[in-house]
């Protein structure tokens, strides 16, 4: 079945399917925090990646369990990608001693070791050199493991970008950088931020490959980051890959988004991810509406048990504000 969706590694028809779900489970979760946050019943700030499920289910897809991966501020699709459990991740922003970092960290530090996720990162492009130390250590150690760099358009003109491309690309170090071009930093247009029209010509300066891909086509995604993979695992060094997207939500969820116009937004919500892969396994015969709309159900059901154990999880206690602290 994988072969008739044009695939380039070999997925089971379950693991297809399951990939449509983990879309659902992004799409639930921020929309979910979203409302929350609304309500004020969340703290600190968050920044959604509604819309943008492709980006991060596609590439976390083409892993072995040993990859790595290091994430940004909209990291929650990310994270979930690469198999966290989504009742630990709410219970984190509702600051519940059960989520990943006991309810200290909130949206932008989430992170899971064991299942091979560095963290989220609130510092624009500080993912970046982060992965590139990942990549170093697999390099040496004889390790193996490939590590995916997440990151936005505005992180590329961050001096961290160009350091560690540089670095990575010398050492030839087992790296892929995924920008996620979602077409805006914060409230800045990326036309007007950068000279060139692809972010993916940087690559050039390097030495490295750079590669443009629709980041709202979960099949295309998979498909050019297997072989961005497989050639960092077999020693031929990083490439970078720009996925073109775009974030329905604002930059943050104070973003009145009084700088793009609804037109822009509307064209953009055409070319929805997720529907655009449901439409995929309809036409290869491996969903049913009906078998889709079951899946759909059962994310939203997911994420609606994982808020019900957030709000029944204990918060910290005053004992434990030290805990886990380095400085």
């Amino acid at each position: 079945m994988s072969k008739q969706l044009k695939l380039t590694k070999d997925f089971s028809e379950e693991k297809l399917i399951a990939l449509y779900k983990e879309m659902w489970l992004i799409r639930y979760f921020d929309e979910k925090v979203d409302e929350f946050f609304a309500k004020g019943m969340i703290h600190g700030t968050t920044h959604l990646c509604v819309g943008q499920e492709a980006s991060a289910s596609g590439p976390c897809s083409v892993l072995k369990d040993t990859d790595k991966i290091t994430s940004t501020h909209r990291g929650h699709g990310h994270c979930i990608a690469k198999g966290a459990d989504v009742k630990k991740m709410m219970a984190e922003l509702f600051g519940r001693s059960t989520g990943y970092c006991k309810g200290k960290g909130g949206s932008m530090h989430i992170a899971d070791v064991d299942k091979g996720n560095l963290g989220a990162n609130g510092i624009v492009g500080g993912g970046i050199p982060l992965a590139v130390g990942s990549a170093l250590t697999s390099h040496m150690k004889k390790a193996n493991y490939v590590t995916l760099c997440f990151f936005g358009d505005g992180a590329t003109n961050e001096g961290s970008f160009h350091e560690a491309l540089n670095l990575a690309s010398i050492w030839k170090l087992p790296v892929v950088f995924i920008c996620e071009n979602n077409q805006y930093g914060m409230s800045g247009s990326v036309k007007e931020m950068m000279n060139i029209e692809h972010i993916a010509t940087r690559a050039e300066a390097y030495g490295i490959l750079g590669v443009i891909a629709d980041g709202n086509d979960l099949i295309e995604m998979i498909n050019v980051t297997n072989t961005a993979v497989k050639h960092a695992r077999n020693g031929d060094g990083p490439m970078l890959i720009e996925a073109k997207t775009y974030r329905w939500k604002g930059h943050s969820k104070s973003d009145a988004k009084k700088y793009r116009t609804r037109d822009e937004e509307k064209e953009w919500r055409k070319k929805d991810p997720i529907k655009h892969y449901k439409e995929a396994l309809l036409n290869v015969g491996l969903l049913s509406e009906k078998q889709a709309e079951a899946i759909r159900q059962e994310a939203k059901t997911e994420i609606e048990a994982a808020v019900k154990f957030a709000e029944n999880s204990p918060m910290p206690t005053l004992d434990d504000l030290l805990t886990d602290v380095y400085a």
